[in-house]
């Protein structure tokens, strides 16, 4: 089902980009041997849930496919829960704020993007 996406959704379908470039991102500078971290295994299937995010939200601005919606927004959900233990190993309290940071703007994201699209207006006539 495609439909014109509203300003809301652009909003939600930028954060989505920027939220998944970063987890590809990460990949690039891995956690270093003897720190606490997350592990290579979650930061490649957090770089495959970007590169997701990223391809789904070019193609959702492009046709306004609902469906890819839902599977950007899974994957952002996704990639959210993969930071969760960050909240549970002995890290800094700024990591940790970020990281609860980057959890609020996912689930904002995800209400962008999931808010209603433009309907066309229904107009009676009546002669």
């Amino acid at each position: 089902m495609t439909t014109q996406i509203s300003g809301r959704q652009r909003t939600g379908l930028v954060l989505a980009i920027v939220l998944s470039a970063g987890n590809i991102a990460s990949l690039a500078e891995p956690t270093p041997d003897g720190e606490a971290g997350a592990p290579i295994a979650v930061l490649v299937v957090g770089a495959l849930l970007g590169a997701i995010g990223v391809v789904g939200s070019v193609l959702v601005w492009r046709t306004g496919d609902r469906r890819v919606t839902r599977v950007v927004c899974g994957a952002l959900l996704v990639m959210a829960l993969l930071a969760v233990p960050a909240f549970f190993v002995d890290v800094s309290a700024g990591l940790k704020a970020l990281v609860g940071a980057v959890t609020l703007l996912t689930l904002l994201t995800c209400v962008l993007l999931l808010s209603p699209g433009r309907q066309p207006a229904q107009v009676e006539y009546q002669s």
